[in-house]
Formats: structure tokens, sequence, C-alpha cells
């Protein structure tokens, strides 16, 4: 799944992989190609802007940090990220249920 498939979702998205634990944007984009089964592919030119947008509403935080001798900004959820990451996955799973019930009734 390209980046259309993800449109409105990004926030989720990094919000969810952020929820495993602190990490790079690299590594990010990573955790959720691993997590999605390979489906999902962000690019970094839409990662980061993301990151800086959750940074700015106060649901991450980021830091410096040393990484085998390279030094890379690190991204944390805040507590307030952690109450918006439940607020968002459930109105994900509302909307899903909403298509699966759709999907079911087209078959």
């Amino acid at each position: 799944m390209g980046r259309s498939g993800v449109n409105g979702q990004l926030d989720l998205l990094l919000l969810a992989s952020l929820g495993a634990g602190e990490t790079h944007g690299y590594a990010l984009i990573a955790r959720i190609h691993a997590r999605s089964g390979e489906r999902i592919e962000l690019q970094e030119g839409s990662v980061y802007p993301g990151l800086h947008k959750l940074e700015g509403a106060g649901w991450v935080a980021s830091r410096w940090a040393d990484d085998d001798g390279a030094r890379r900004r690190v991204y944390a959820l805040t507590t307030a990220g952690q109450t918006e990451l439940a607020r968002r996955a459930e109105e994900w799973q509302g909307f899903a249920a909403g298509v699966r019930g759709v999907l079911g009734a087209a078959s």
C-alpha cells in the first residue's frame, strides 16, 4: 500500500508505532513497514513533517541521542499522546467495523 492508502491516517500510524517505544525516524519507518506485513511504505518526506506536527500538538516529545556513534533525534509518546492514540484507535476501530459491515453486505 503506497502513500494514497495512508492518507489521513499518518498521525494514527505514527502514534501507534511510537506506542511500542521511542525510536528515531528511520527505525519508525521500518517498524511501520514490518508491523504492516510490509504493506505500508512511508517516505521520510512525510514522516518527519508528521512527527513535527505531532510534537507541536504535544503528543510526541523528541530528544537527541547517540546511537552507535551517530547523533539521532528520537521520538516518544507523551502522556497526552497516549490519550490521543487511545481516542484515535477507538475511532478507527468503529470506522473499520462499519466498513466491514458494508463489505459484508455487498458480498
